[in-house]
């Protein structure tokens, strides 16, 4: 690490104290809980200290590849959250992204996209259209990532106020409607970190936004309870269950979740406990259904093709979740 890496990673890596569930205020379901949630933040904000002071994109790898394979997708995350910010201000060059999709990152590029969206969050608009996003599909993960960032840092005012975007800038060729409805996707994945893996707490605060916005908000929570985990096999029926109509929605996250984990080779136990609660499926075969369900996307139509991604995907599962719902 050279001189200039050295006070890049100081002077934009975040305190690691800002991920203490103390501090945000979240709730504390359990000390297992509370170590894996601030597990996560820590591995965050190791990947992005990584990102910072390295003078490649790509010479963080090797640290990254360092971290334990249960978190190792965080660490992706928040090195794409600092090469984002890096390509943002208006000294340091470009294409930091860019060039670490390029390498390893390709494999976490789900992760990647949702970093890029925290760096959105903290770039001030006019350096947004710096932020590297070439995907058509993936592109509106950056979206989930804003949204992510603004639930778990503005609790009051996204989570308990239920503030919304109606029509966000971004991006600039819309459709700004739609954003909103992304952007909701992070808030509920946040929600399951405010919520502490609290189940019954989660769906309790999912319940208490108007139900235009609960599908979205369901769907960010079944990718969260997958991919970061925290709650046991008894706690995850009760929330299928407890969901409702919206459980194909728990199951749609749940399957993206997987498919991150799949892309990534890093699979965990679990992820394949969550999977087979709100998909009936394996990593694997969820990852498959994700796959099979770009076939055929239409980019020109009036509905985005990343919904109609997430559309076809939830159709996938709701024979499954119909059957469940008949048999209790």
């Amino acid at each position: 690490m050279g001189v200039l890496g050295g006070m890049r990673r100081k002077i934009l890596t975040p305190d690691v104290s800002q991920t203490s569930l103390e501090v945000r205020g979240f709730h504390v379901k359990s000390a297992a809980a509370r170590e894996r949630l601030e597990n996560v933040g820590r591995t965050f904000l190791e990947g992005f200290a990584l990102a910072a002071e390295s003078d490649q994109p790509t010479d963080s790898e090797t640290g990254l590849e360092q971290i334990r394979k249960e978190f190792r997708g965080f660490a992706y995350e928040g090195a794409a959250m600092a090469l984002a910010i890096r390509d943002g201000l208006p000294i340091g060059g470009r294409r930091h992204v860019e060039r670490f999709l390029a390498g390893r990152a390709d494999q976490h590029v789900y992760m990647a996209y949702v970093g890029v969206g925290w760096a959105m969050a903290r770039l001030p608009r006019l350096c947004w259209p710096a932020l590297h996003a070439p995907d058509p599909l993936l592109r509106w993960l950056i979206l989930d990532g804003y949204g992510f960032h603004q639930a778990y840092f503005r609790t009051a005012r996204y989570v308990d106020g239920q503030h919304r975007h109606e029509r966000f800038p971004w991006p600039a060729d819309g459709p700004r409607w739609y954003a909103a409805r992304v952007i909701d996707q992070g808030v509920g994945r946040a929600m399951w970190f405010v919520a502490g893996t609290d189940a019954e707490r989660l769906h309790a605060m999912v319940q208490r936004f108007p139900e235009h916005r609960r599908a979205d908000l369901y769907a960010g929570t079944g990718l969260a309870a997958t991919y970061a985990g925290g709650a046991d096999e008894v706690e995850l029926r009760w929330l299928r269950e407890a969901a409702g109509p919206y459980a194909a929605d728990l199951a749609q996250g749940a399957s993206f979740a997987a498919g991150a984990r799949v892309r990534a080779g890093l699979v965990v136990p679990h992820n394949e406990v969550a999977t087979r609660i709100f998909c009936d499926r394996t990593p694997e075969e969820a990852s498959a259904i994700n796959d099979n369900a770009l076939e055929g996307l239409d980019h020109n139509d009036t509905l985005p093709a990343y919904e109609q991604w997430r559309l076809r995907i939830k159709g996938a599962y709701q024979p499954s979740v119909d059957r469940k719902r008949e048999k209790a």
